[in-house]
């Protein structure tokens, strides 16, 4: 509560009391009306229009019965509708689920199926999802089409435009239910029975990101279906009155003609796309004005130290990294403490445990590998959403893991090494795939590389670099002989890719984590693996 006063400038009864039930949004509408919330593509929003169009949905929804508890379902682009269907459900206690518009129309009808949702809102972009949908559930009793239309809908601005934009009476605080990225199996709901307190990873970025919502904007790069660029590069801006400007689809070169175009003073990114803005011609990265930029965060997937360190060179020591999840947990390093260990993923922040335990569930000495465990909070711990197996496998105690593989240097710096389902065995070793693509992507002609393991009859698995290569770069027996001897001089022999494929473009889910899963797939079909 201190720390949301303190970035909104409240401080009195009745602001503390619409904080507390969800009205943050308000609050910032009351003082700064006319400056905007939302800068999109398809659309603005000042904080006025963003806070009365939250009120108008609450009250749609509530004429159609809709209580405290219940479950609306969001699949939409990066857009003002997105921002006032999120601002409408944490003010009048809904639980808000947004979907993954990248998956299959089966997997959207699961998805939006299996979270209970009794209203669909969704763009006329994924009609075929949200068909599905329909389809696959008799529990949706509201169903709202923006950005065009679709059968069966009703259209979002006629359905509003009825409702009073006054705040609505009796605020309470709602809640998001977002599902795990699916890379093996279905997705799982990240369900909370009681609500968490504000974690010590939100304080440790607004303590780090020193807002100022007179000058400060905040470009959000990534689809606000997923955990990071929803909760980091939305919520936590919005709820200090900052200005979110959002990008529909990333490009490398037009985050920074933004940055340039807007001053943009904060934004979070995921390592692919650091990867890719590097990749930009120098006359290009030298043509826009970047001197604004002076808070940049990235976690999800595992960050090459070569790539951090060249955007370091670049964009000054700005640069921040999280290792956490929808479930849980909270890691942290600041940009210097980084530079003096190039690599970690600093330390767990205050109020957060992290130990590391082998397969059999027993410590690890300093220095190995084990499986990152987090201590889930005595308030607000996850499960997943009618999936108590899944569940229970995930915890020991108090204790859950992603699969995450890690180890603690001599000053308890955590250090990321894989998981355990990417891991690969060969004549008995084991290998991580992750250590051998940061060297990989170095390769001059490399534009990504994903190594996987594939059957070996005689050690089990041997390693293969499957590449996107750069454009222009040919197919040709000259290229492939240039990797293998590029890995052959700065890898050690276990860890050598044996063959090379290459592919158009690897798969990524949006947290920019490669779907390792999917590009191994075709060698082991017909055949089982055992990890």
């Amino acid at each position: 509560m201190e720390e949301l006063q303190r970035m909104t400038g409240t401080g009195t009864t009745g602001d503390d009391q619409l904080i507390a039930q969800g009205m943050t949004v308000a609050v910032h509408a009351r003082r700064s009306p006319d400056r905007m919330a939302i800068l999109s593509p398809s659309g603005n929003r000042t904080w006025s229009e963003l806070n009365d169009r939250a009120n108008q949905l609450v009250r749609l929804f509530r004429k159609i019965g809709l209580q405290p508890g219940d479950a609306v379902a969001l699949l939409a682009h990066n857009g003002p509708e997105f921002a006032e269907v999120w601002a409408a459900t944490q003010r009048a206690g809904y639980r808000l689920t947004a979907v993954n518009w990248h998956q299959s129309a089966e997997i959207i009808a699961y998805v939006v199926d299996n979270c209970d949702a009794r209203v669909l809102v969704a763009s006329a972009r994924f009609a075929a999802g949200a068909a599905a949908a329909v389809a696959a559930s008799d529990k949706i009793s509201l169903k709202l089409a923006f950005a065009g239309s679709i059968d069966g809908f009703d259209d979002y601005e006629t359905a509003i435009a009825a409702e009073s934009p006054a705040n609505i009476d009796a605020p309470e605080p709602g809640s998001t239910m977002l599902y795990t990225s699916g890379t093996t199996g279905r997705p799982k709901g990240v369900y909370r029975r009681t609500r968490p307190v504000v974690s010590q990873l939100t304080n440790v970025c607004n303590e780090t990101a020193r807002w100022n919502p007179q000058t400060d904007m905040s470009l959000l790069t990534g689809p606000l279906y997923h955990a990071a660029p929803l909760g980091i590069n939305f919520v936590i801006p919005i709820n200090a009155g900052v200005t979110v400007l959002l990008m529909d689809k990333w490009d490398a070169e037009e985050t920074l003609r933004l940055v340039e175009a807007y001053k943009v003073t904060h934004t979070h990114l995921v390592p692919t796309m650091m990867h890719r803005m590097l990749q930009l011609p120098e006359a290009m990265r030298k043509k826009y004005d970047i001197s604004s930029m002076r808070w940049i965060i990235h976690g999800a997937a595992p960050c090459p130290a070569h790539v951090k360190q060249s955007m370091m060179e670049w964009f000054g020591p700005v640069i921040y990294e999280y290792y956490s999840s929808t479930e849980g947990g909270g890691v942290f390093v600041r940009p210097h403490d980084w530079l003096r260990k190039p690599g970690t993923v600093g330390k767990a922040v205050p109020g957060v445990e992290v130990k590391l335990l082998d397969l059999e569930g027993n410590p690890v000495p300093q220095g190995q590998e084990g499986l990152i465990y987090v201590k889930a909070p005595a308030t607000g711990r996850f499960e997943y959403y009618k999936e108590q197996g899944k569940t229970d496998a995930s915890y020991r105690g108090d204790w859950f893991t992603l699969g995450d593989m890690g180890r603690f240097d001599a000053d308890g710096d955590l250090f990321l090494t894989g998981r355990t389902a990417e891991l690969i065995i060969s004549g008995g070793v084991n290998i991580y795939p992750v250590e051998i693509d940061e060297v990989l992507i170095r390769h001059p002609d490399i534009a990504d590389a994903a190594v996987v393991g594939v059957p070996n009859e005689d050690w089990g698995e041997e390693i293969k670099a499957v590449v996107e290569l750069k454009p222009g770069v040919p197919r040709a027996p000259e290229t492939v002989q240039s990797i293998l001897d590029f890995a052959k001089d700065r890898l050690p022999g276990f860890q050598r890719p044996r063959t090379i494929d290459f592919v158009d473009a690897l798969p990524r889910n949006a947290a920019g984590k490669v779907l390792r899963g999917q590009v191994r797939a075709p060698y082991w079909a017909g055949r089982s693996k055992s990890i």
